[in-house]
């Protein structure tokens, strides 16, 4: 069973080891009819899930189930809500000024990846304070600390990096979704949403990564702290 003291030992691994501006993050989706772990407090006002993810790596613990979710098309990716008409018709997203028309809006969305099962809220907190296995941990940082996660990621089989992102859905598809289901790590380079209503800095992307691999990418930072990161230039 996952329990508080082993997150917070991967996490202050990963701080040290890689260098993180913040803490990574964990979060957790809420299937139907699940119990919400741990003592969490739901927020004084609705929060997106990238408000709320942005919030965790600065040290916030939250609850949120849909009456807390204050972005429809997050909390429709993530299973919690049927898309709104407007965003599978491309004319909410068209409306921003991104798109040129809303077919290609729509495109956009008829292709995303949502969430396969129905679920009632998540859990998002600083991996260090989680007392249970969240489905993903995402990391906001610069690109030279995102770029490590690549290595890690095939340092084993080799091959290519693939990843899936678009000009919207950072937190929710990108670094959230996209993880859970296809059970890889997904990079973004961030979105609108992002940009708009986050702390998110003009140098910051982000990352998922399902939390299976986390043991796995922990022990490797270990082996890449006296081999390769002396050869690298970090600051």
């Amino acid at each position: 069973m996952i329990g508080k003291k082993e997150n917070s030992e991967y996490a202050e691994s990963m701080k040290e080891l890689l260098m993180l501006r913040y803490e990574p993050v964990a979060i957790k989706l809420i299937k139907r009819g699940e119990t919400y772990p741990g003592e969490f407090k739901t927020p004084d006002k609705q929060m997106s899930h990238c408000q709320a993810v942005m919030s965790a790596k600065n040290g916030m613990c939250l609850k949120m189930p849909l009456d807390m979710q204050g972005c429809n098309v997050g909390a429709s990716c993530l299973g919690m809500m049927k898309t709104p008409e407007k965003v599978i018709t491309g004319d909410f997203h068209f409306g921003i000024g991104i798109h040129d028309s809303p077919s290609a809006a729509a495109k956009m969305i008829s292709e995303r990846i949502n969430i396969p099962y129905d679920t009632d809220g998540e859990v998002i907190c600083p991996l260090s304070k989680a007392d249970f296995e969240p489905d993903v941990v995402a990391f906001v940082d610069i690109p030279e600390r995102i770029y490590w996660f690549e290595c890690l990621f095939t340092h084993k089989n080799g091959g290519r990096a693939y990843y899936s992102t678009a000009p919207f859905q950072c937190a929710c598809e990108d670094i959230t979704a996209v993880p859970i289901v296809t059970g890889k790590p997904n990079i973004s380079i961030g979105c609108f949403g992002c940009r708009k209503k986050t702390d998110m800095k003009s140098d910051e992307m982000a990352i998922g990564v399902p939390y299976a691999l986390i043991p796995e990418f922990v022990s490797k930072l270990n082996v890449y702290k006296d081999g390769v990161f002396t050869k690298a230039k970090r600051n």
